[in-house]
């Protein structure tokens, strides 16, 4: 821990990095969290991966007047899945410290963020549509926000979201300390900056080249509905009969949901996310690694690190946010020149996304053939290229041999 206590880091913070797996800084980590504690506005131009969610959170978290429950710091993300993402991992870092912090974002119940908002705050991460429906509701004040953290700036203006933020930041004050984090720099991102950042440092990331895992035989299968998506796990799950697998699931709530089911349908799975202590997660790899358990259900936040060279099986059970998460999750199998396995469920919906993670990754998965439990009409693809077979359905019940 010698690399992360050089940037002057409090026991409390320290515990937490290394509880969760963080051995050394990463760069974008190195070259910021100086700069930020020297009060300097930063530019970071890095890519998700690249460990930019830890440079602004323990920066933050070193910097909170933890006794006034007010909102001290505001990170705006352009999705919810990274609105969740973001605040799961600055909580788990802060798991020591008496950090309040809550995400706020479309679709979610609002009388449950009032609720959650009443109770006092020290960090806000949310979504710009549903900050600006709170502000404007008045139930957020930003009178004592010193820290805003811009993420994934470069999507929020491909989503038309930057002149949300512009007015958001227009409802700050103006002494703040401004982060914004973008893989790209465009002109209308440089003017946000011009506009309300104070003479900021830039600090520039490459990313390291994608890792190669052509080796890896990577399949996909469509779905019209979410709720079929149980029933092509456990086709997949049936016919593949995996040794050891990793099933990665978007929530916490989900792993957990996720391992009830299959341990009542007679499979040795567990559940790993960043809600369980360090010595409930190390008692669950223990088991894992020794083969006492055949599946781990896991977020990607508790997966991160984790060094397993027998994994035969990666599942997708919920399509990963960008191609760097795929590889990252897909890395986990296929390793040290053994067969490995990816399988992804797609909903409709999401093959345009499919699409993309593809075309970063120069691979072209297959679709693989199921038979579901339950008849499906047949659809047509919304694939952006060449039509392929549909995925074969029976409408006879499939026998789980489990």
């Amino acid at each position: 821990m010698a690399g992360f206590e050089e940037l002057r880091l409090s026991a409390a913070v320290l515990k937490g990095i290394s509880e969760m797996g963080f051995k050394d800084p990463t760069p974008i980590q190195a070259e910021a969290i100086p700069l930020l504690f020297q009060g300097e506005d930063v530019i970071g131009q890095a890519k998700t991966g690249t460990g930019k969610t830890a440079a602004f959170g323990l920066y933050i978290l070193e910097c909170l007047d933890y006794p006034t429950k007010r909102p001290q710091a505001l990170i705006l993300t352009p999705t919810r899945e990274l609105c969740m993402q973001v605040r799961d991992e600055i909580a788990q870092i802060g798991k020591h410290t008496p950090l309040k912090i809550v995400a706020i974002y479309g679709g979610q119940d609002i009388e449950r963020q009032f609720r959650l908002l009443k109770e006092g705050m020290h960090v806000i991460v949310g979504t710009p549509g549903r900050v600006m429906d709170h502000l404007k509701r008045g139930s957020l004040k930003f009178d004592q926000v010193r820290f805003v953290v811009i993420d994934e700036a470069d999507r929020m203006l491909d989503m038309g979201f930057i002149d949300d933020v512009a007015w958001i930041l227009s409802n700050t004050p103006q002494e703040r300390q401004t982060l914004l984090f973008s893989a790209t720099v465009p002109d209308a991102i440089r003017k946000l900056a011009g506009n309300y950042m104070h003479s900021p440092q830039m600090v520039k990331v490459s990313e390291d080249e994608t890792p190669v895992i052509t080796h890896i035989l990577q399949t996909f299968v469509p779905i019209a509905d979410p709720r079929e998506r149980l029933d092509a796990l456990l086709a997949y799950l049936s016919e593949e009969r995996p040794k050891k697998a990793m099933i990665f699931c978007r929530t916490k709530f989900g792993a957990d949901k996720l391992d009830r089911i299959l341990n009542d349908r007679g499979f040795r799975s567990e559940g790993l996310h960043g809600d369980m202590s360090q010595g409930k997660r190390d008692a669950v790899m223990k088991r894992f690694r020794a083969d006492q358990i055949a599946i781990l259900v896991a977020t990607d936040l508790a997966a991160r690190g984790l060094d397993i060279d027998d994994v035969t099986h990666v599942i997708n059970y919920n399509i990963p946010e960008d191609h760097i998460t795929y590889v990252h999750r897909v890395g986990r199998t296929g390793r040290m020149g053994k067969a490995g396995a990816a399988f992804t469920i797609v909903e409709s919906a999401e093959m345009g996304a499919l699409g993309e993670i593809e075309r970063a990754i120069s691979v072209r998965m297959e679709e693989r053939k199921l038979v579901f439990r339950k008849a499906v009409g047949p659809r047509r693809s919304q694939r952006g290229f060449t039509r392929r077979e549909e995925t074969a359905r029976s409408p006879v019940p499939h026998t789980y041999n489990l």
